[in-house]
């Protein structure tokens, strides 16, 4: 199972918020790069960067802070927030992002990812940000009648790397992981998922890492880390033995 350490960027500083609202942002590191330098010391492979203030915009308004990140490591980068469009999944690809993750698009314009996720194999990731099961968009903004697994469901033949699905009530909260919740969502398709939201300590890896065999491929880490309640290196070897996407 893949740890992602997250970057959320709002104003070009590394934040958490509580549960998507812009004005909770706690601001943790103002050098992205530097915090990514960080992740990488204490052995992480991957980082989950998050544009949120794109995210909002509906286009990258981060770029500097994401680009300036990705010449500082070696890491694989997951990107996500304001990618709308063809021109922005090529961009941020051929700038050297490994994976792009679509959210609001994957609602709004599903045959963009079909198109983006044949020509990039295992390289484009949906992001399903879902608020008591349903899908909410445009930076959580709005929340559909769409289920989540409905959507999901939707690009089960599209060639897509993994899902990531949020718990937008949990996350930033620090009140633990649904894991059993998670994995049922995980079993009701053929993709990875990648879990989001809540993670508060060592026993929530160990939960989502019990269900790797119903799909659950990796699991992102923020407030956690960041404030110190994970033990970086203790949470990478309660993942090492599960499957990875």
């Amino acid at each position: 199972m893949i740890l992602f350490p997250a970057i959320d960027l709002k104003g070009g500083a590394c934040v958490r918020l509580v549960r998507g609202e812009m004005a909770s942002a706690t601001v943790f590191n103002d050098d992205p790069a530097a915090q990514g330098r960080h992740f990488a010391e204490l052995g992480f492979r991957w980082l989950h960067v998050v544009d949120l203030d794109g995210a909002l915009a509906g286009q990258s308004v981060s770029g500097e802070a994401v680009r300036a990140t990705r010449h500082a490591v070696d890491l694989k980068i997951q990107l996500g927030g304001g990618i709308r469009d063809r021109a922005a999944i090529d961009a941020w690809l051929a700038l050297g992002i490994d994976r792009v993750v679509l959210g609001t698009v994957a609602l709004r314009d599903p045959a963009l990812v079909r198109e983006a996720a044949a020509a990039y194999p295992r390289r484009i990731v949906v992001g399903i940000d879902a608020r008591d099961g349903r899908v909410a968009v445009e930076g959580w903004s709005e929340t559909t009648g769409i289920a989540a697994v409905d959507l999901a469901r939707r690009f089960a033949d599209a060639g897509v790397a993994a899902i990531v699905y949020t718990d937008i009530a949990r996350d930033g909260a620090l009140t633990g992981v649904d894991a059993a919740v998670i994995g049922g969502f995980a079993k009701q398709i053929d993709i990875p998922v990648i879990a989001s939201g809540g993670v508060a300590g060592l026993a929530d890896i160990a939960a989502l890492a019990a269900h790797a065999g119903d799909g659950i491929a990796g699991a992102i880490c923020g407030r956690a880390l960041y404030d110190g309640r994970l033990d970086p290196r203790a949470a990478l070897r309660l993942a090492q033995g599960a499957p990875s996407c």
